[in-house]
């Protein structure tokens, strides 16, 4: 733990390592599983923008924007962390990314890493909850609650998307016809 309350004299309040006061010292384990998440979305974010490019450059606007859009999902939760880790009293840690793989043979196996990648973070938050549990720290499961929620409906969304691409055996007219669902379904500046 980053310090404790108990110790301190009468009228002190316990800080985190920048010097914001803090309610409740953090598990250190629980801190680094925090901390790795955050590295996790941030990749997740990556990948997902070199797989809108890969689309992209296919003409395959409508796939290109919705897996864009996953990817500033991505960012957005890792910055949910990052805020959440502020709240706590701890630093950030941004660590170095590598960069994203970009080849696929087709937009099924592009479409089966990404299922695979929601599959990853969905893991990681439920091992996080689990940390937070045995850290008795409920302050850590009410955060992570709404974000297990979304990643399991995202996890589904990205196991349906590659159903229907395999339906489809990729047949040009089938993977048009999902291209023009997914384009229908984003903002107009998404698609530009």
């Amino acid at each position: 733990m980053t310090s404790s309350t108990s110790s301190l004299p009468k009228n002190a309040v316990a800080t985190g390592p920048a010097g914001r006061p803090m309610a409740q010292p953090m598990d250190a384990g629980l801190l680094e599983g925090l901390q790795e998440h955050l590295g996790l979305e941030r990749k997740a974010s990556a990948a997902y923008w070199a797989m809108a490019l890969w689309f992209a450059e296919r003409e395959l606007r409508g796939f290109a924007a919705c897996l864009m859009q996953e990817s500033r999902g991505e960012q957005h939760h890792a910055g949910l962390v990052a805020d959440y880790l502020i709240a706590r009293g701890q630093t950030v840690d941004l660590g170095e990314l590598p960069g994203p793989g970009q080849q696929w043979s087709d937009a099924e196996a592009l479409l089966a890493d990404a299922f695979r990648l929601e599959a990853d973070v969905t893991a990681s938050l439920q091992i996080l909850y689990s940390m937070a549990e045995r850290a008795a720290d409920v302050r850590t499961t009410v955060f992570l609650d709404p974000l297990i929620q979304g990643q399991i409906a995202a996890e589904n969304e990205a196991a349906h998307l590659l159903g229907r691409v395999r339906f489809g055996r990729l047949e040009a007219a089938s993977m048009l016809l999902i291209d023009g669902e997914l384009a229908a379904q984003q903002p107009a500046a998404a698609l530009a």
